[in-house]
């Protein structure tokens, strides 16, 4: 994941002009989740020299999960941070340059493109963003070392691990609801927590969930404290009203209060939604010639591992049509 603001470093517009230059790249990829080491395979097997800048957490999101069971060529399941380090060397056996840096600014006006880290600055003839999004934490101390260990993001990846279990969902828009009621297979009973009266969830969305016999809803709540030893074992909810604390034993805790899309360095770059995701059109492209997008940076609705992986693959096929068809 990649973020920050904008950089101070300066360059001259005759500087790397040459397609030998160590900073010059047939393709640089900004992200390193599941999209931008498989298009990273993809590129650096048809020959483009091709660099991931990483950012500051290589590898992404499954870098903090544990079990992955839905990744398809693992019978047994593989963790997150496993799978990630195999695509990483699969990667870099095709002759990927990796560096671990964060992407302070771009310059997408004038080809060849401009890249600017921390530390310096790189050119290419095409760029794939790949810098996936954040989900929206609830912002208490614990969250973060309960993370993995009983608190989950999502409910498609990790629901079956809860089996039997009393499950709380936190949030009152429509994918709440959506992995309450995904959730109410696995788990005995599924309590959807939201700080509010009413729900901004779609009528149809409301009324399966009102319907849904394991779903009970604690409303005008908040969740202020998680507790635990190895692993979540119970909450401490407010009352919004009234101030009045109360415990639930629970064994999951599902966060379902958006994404932010790691976009803020595109800003005025390349063209996004009123929420901050790139739009793409013909499949994986910007508005910007030689610019491309995938993964979770464009896609809010699958928000899955295979899926980035699938959209990396769509752009790297993509940017080598492209680069062939723009060979100067």
């Amino acid at each position: 994941m990649l973020y920050g603001a904008e950089g101070s470093t300066e360059m001259k517009d005759n500087d790397f002009s040459s397609d030998n230059s160590d900073n010059y790249f047939d393709v640089i990829l900004i992200g390193s989740g599941p999209a931008g080491y498989t298009a990273s395979i993809y590129t650096a097997r048809a020959k483009l020299k091709t660099l991931i800048i990483t950012g500051s957490l290589p590898g992404g999101q499954l870098m903090t999960t544990s079990e992955v069971e839905n990744y398809p060529g693992f019978p047994n399941g593989i963790f997150g941070p496993e799978l990630m380090i195999n695509m990483k060397q699969q990667s870099e056996r095709f002759g990927t340059i990796l560096i671990t840096d964060e992407v302070t600014k771009v310059n997408f006006n004038n080809r060849p493109f401009k890249v600017f880290t921390e530390s310096s600055v790189y050119v290419s003839k095409s760029v794939l963003i790949s810098t996936g999004a954040t989900p929206r934490k609830l912002g208490i101390e614990p969250e973060q070392r309960f993370s993995g260990r009983g608190i989950s993001y999502c409910a498609t990846c990790d629901g079956p691990f809860f089996k039997d279990q009393h499950i709380v969902v936190v949030g009152g828009g429509d994918t709440a609801l959506e992995e309450a009621n995904f959730l109410t297979k696995f788990g005995k009973s599924v309590k959807i927590i939201h700080r509010r009266d009413s729900l901004r969830a779609s009528k149809i969305l409301q009324e399966r969930a009102f319907e849904n016999p394991k779903i009970e809803f604690i409303w005008n709540s908040t969740v202020v404290d998680i507790k635990g030893d190895s692993k979540i074992s119970s909450i401490m909810i407010k009352n919004n009203k009234n101030g009045e604390e109360k415990e639930l034993k629970i064994g999951g805790l599902f966060v379902a209060i958006g994404h932010e899309p790691n976009t803020s360095i595109f800003k005025n770059q390349i063209d996004m939604d009123d929420k901050g995701y790139v739009i793409v059109n013909d499949y994986t492209k910007t508005n910007v010639e030689g610019v491309f997008a995938s993964g979770d940076v464009h896609d809010y609705r699958y928000r899955q591992a295979i899926t980035a992986a699938g959209f990396g693959c769509m752009a790297a096929l993509d940017i080598e049509k492209w680069l062939a068809e723009n060979r100067k």
